[in-house]
């Protein structure tokens, strides 16, 4: 019997309703389904009540998920999708994401067209797309107290937020650099068209093997975003005397303190997206976020006297 999963966002009505007639539809067509909440993926924030919450990054997998699994249909939004992925990488899970939410930025397709969609992946007709994630760890006196893999950025800051830090980041082997900043995001080629690209950062299509460090409102015209490989790790010394916040994926973190260090690498495991038709990452930029739209309204040429 096949196997199937669901992971769908439990808060939006059309996701609960959705999720509960694809289950029907499934299981009276053979397939084995396991259903899950991407609240699972959600790590939540550390409080000072209680500043550690340690989950190991291959113990966020459901129940009944397991690499037997052909692949899971994922109900929700972009922050669903990121959970969803947190959740099933390390099993290598191919997602096929449906956008019950606004943006829908990294989902696939729609509700209205999600029939079609089943019956092109039952038939094999797609593509899996393979996206980087990072391992993003914060060790204190040699222990790592919080981790968590990483879809779009992990970001460092500040409360409140625009308040100037200082930052030693160490990449790779090279020579440490001193940054003041209100912040700064260590971003993904997927997390390029997230925050990053808010805060100033560059796009980069998905499959360039890079990632990028971009300054928050940086205190210096010589700070600037930086593009490197990915192979090279990143080691974020925080030189503030002030605890600083640090979210990853805009859906979990944790307090960094001085003495603090946070280790950030390229992670084993991928993302892997199903695509109903070739991955066009330029017609996901234009429908999204307008880029490359032709002008409209263009100046008529005047015939001076």
């Amino acid at each position: 019997m096949p196997k199937v999963g669901i992971i769908y966002n439990d808060e939006k009505p059309v996701a609960l309703r959705v999720a509960h007639e694809l289950e029907h539809k499934l299981t009276a067509t053979g397939w084995d389904v396991c259903m899950a909440t991407g609240i699972g993926g959600i790590l939540g924030y550390a409080t000072p009540d209680s500043p550690i919450c340690l989950t190991p990054i291959e113990c966020l997998t459901p129940p009944g998920f397991d690499s037997d699994m052909s692949f899971a249909v994922v109900l929700g939004g972009d922050g669903t999708v990121l959970s969803a992925f947190r959740q099933v990488a390390p099993i290598g899970i191919p997602l096929l994401t449906v956008n019950t939410g606004h943006m829908g930025f990294l989902t696939e397709t729609y509700v209205n067209m999600l029939a079609e969609a089943l019956d092109n992946v039952s038939e094999g007709q797609y593509e899996i797309e393979e996206r980087v994630m990072l391992a993003v760890r914060v060790v204190r006196q040699n222990n790592t107290i919080w981790e968590a893999l990483c879809l779009n950025e992990m970001v460092l800051h500040r409360e409140p937020l625009t308040s100037m830090c200082h930052f030693e980041i160490a990449i790779g082997h090279h020579a440490p650099v001193d940054i003041a900043a209100d912040g700064i995001i260590v971003s993904t080629p997927t997390g390029s068209t997230a925050y990053s690209l808010s805060a100033g950062g560059p796009v980069i299509t998905p499959g360039v093997p890079v990632l990028q460090l971009v300054p928050i409102c940086p205190h210096s015209l010589a700070s600037r975003a930086l593009v490197f490989a990915d192979t090279e790790p990143v080691t974020v010394f925080s030189a503030n005397p002030t605890r600083l916040v640090m979210v990853v994926d805009g859906n979990g973190g944790c307090y960094v303190f001085p003495d603090d260090r946070i280790y950030i690498e390229r992670s084993p495991y991928q993302a892997k997206f199903i695509r109903l038709q070739s991955p066009e990452f330029f017609r996901i930029l234009r429908e999204k976020l307008g880029w490359g739209l032709p002008h409209i309204a263009k100046p008529t040429s005047v015939e001076l006297p």
